[in-house]
């Protein structure tokens, strides 16, 4: 017998951080960028300086992740591990569905440059 104890909600920032970490401990990924093209700016909130767009439509969510990659990053395969790792942190620690984890890389780290996050 299933009892209804109340509702559980999660923040729209602590999904944000949950994609944040997860990307900082991909290797290749070099640093989140806070730059976003005007295409995909209606879907921003207040919150896109931290390089993460995120759109919840009921328990779906729709992820853009705008990144700066490491200068020997293979980057089609770090963008596939990206939603993949993405995907798995939201759907098994939050238990929300995702419809969409769009990566952008925007740049390529300057390999001499040491800029910390």
């Amino acid at each position: 017998m299933s009892e209804q104890l109340g509702t559980v909600t999660v923040a729209p920032d602590v999904i944000r951080e949950i994609v944040r970490q997860t990307a900082r401990a991909i290797p290749g990924v070099a640093r989140m960028d806070t730059f976003q093209s005007p295409r995909v700016n209606r879907l921003l909130t207040a919150r896109a300086a931290t390089g993460i767009a995120l759109d919840l439509d009921a328990d779906l969510a729709t992820i853009d992740l705008f990144i700066i990659a490491e200068p020997d990053a293979p980057m089609l395969s770090l963008g596939q591990t990206l939603q993949r790792e993405i995907q798995r942190a939201v759907e098994d620690g939050l238990g929300m569905s995702v419809k969409q984890i769009n990566v952008h890389i925007e740049d390529v780290a300057d390999r001499f440059a040491t800029t910390p996050e």
